[in-house]
């Protein structure tokens, strides 16, 4: 009976280090941050209704932590891009390139907003990357806008 219970317990103890191995791996520490992060295929207006507009870039893959921002800056002046809208993403480190895609809420409609596009880990730290400042106008109450843009490469 005792070698029943010491053959049971050693098969619990293994299955039980063998499930939280999984778990064990995405514990690992974050990957050393890379030298500079570059934009490789700059922002865009992806979509836009009347009040809300959808932005999106292609950056080389950031490190360090794979919890992320994306965040869009913008404003109705191209000197006075007051108002941050952001979006959390998680990097994948295996993937040389990342998407970002932001959604701007709160829009008036046919106006014509300026951003720049940026990203940050998630405890504030910038990834060092920061686009030119770009535009679109949201489309009359009612409409859209519909933009996929092709991957260059």
């Amino acid at each position: 009976m005792n070698k029943l219970l010491v053959k049971l317990s050693m098969t619990a103890a293994v299955g039980g280090l063998l499930c939280a191995s999984p778990a064990l791996a995405q514990m690992l520490p974050p990957a050393t941050k890379a030298a500079s992060v570059a934009i490789v295929q700059q922002p865009t207006l992806e979509s836009a209704y009347d009040d809300i507009a959808f932005v999106r870039w292609t950056a080389s893959t950031p490190t360090g932590s794979p919890e992320h921002f994306a965040m869009v800056i913008y404003g109705k002046s191209p000197s006075a891009l007051t108002e941050t809208a952001k979006s959390h993403i998680r990097i994948n480190p295996g993937h040389p390139d990342t998407m970002f895609r932001v959604r701007i809420n709160h829009l008036e409609p046919q106006t014509t907003y300026y951003y720049k596009v940026t990203s940050m880990e998630a405890n504030g730290k910038s990834d060092g990357v920061e686009s030119d400042v770009n535009q679109f106008t949201t489309p009359p109450p009612g409409e859209r806008i519909m933009h996929y843009p092709q991957p260059q490469g």
